[in-house]
């Protein structure tokens, strides 16, 4: 199969997951984030933000927290694990910052030939 082309819209927690995933599958993946930075809305909430729950509950299952983080993290310990997560899985290298998403049209395949592709998960 051809290596087929996935647009992603935003650059926050999922769709860093969801860049992540498309690649190991062998997909190419492009992420339009119209902000300058990742992390969705971790990336300019209140400066007191913390999770609302302990780090443990809030943590990608092959990507742990640093051993310096305890507790409930705060806004910028998140952003940190966020960014360190993008650059681990060299998710960041297909983020188009400053490009927002006005309009989508779909343009490929159509839904016989989507039927056919193997299962992606």
């Amino acid at each position: 199969m051809e290596s087929k082309r996935v647009g992603i819209v935003g650059a926050g927690i999922s769709d860093l997951v969801t860049c992540k995933y498309l690649l190991q599958k062998g997909f190419q993946p492009v992420v339009f984030e119209a902000g300058r930075s990742i992390g969705g809305v971790w990336a300019s909430p209140l400066g007191s933000i913390r999770l609302q729950s302990p780090f443990e509950l809030y943590q990608f299952t092959d990507f742990p927290w640093p051993e310096s983080v305890t507790g409930v993290p705060n806004h910028k310990q998140v952003m940190e694990y966020l960014e360190a997560y993008a650059r681990r899985f060299d998710v960041i290298r297909h983020v188009r910052f400053g490009e927002k998403v006005v309009g989508l049209k779909y343009v490929g395949s159509n839904q016989e030939e989507m039927e056919s592709w193997d299962s992606w998960g």
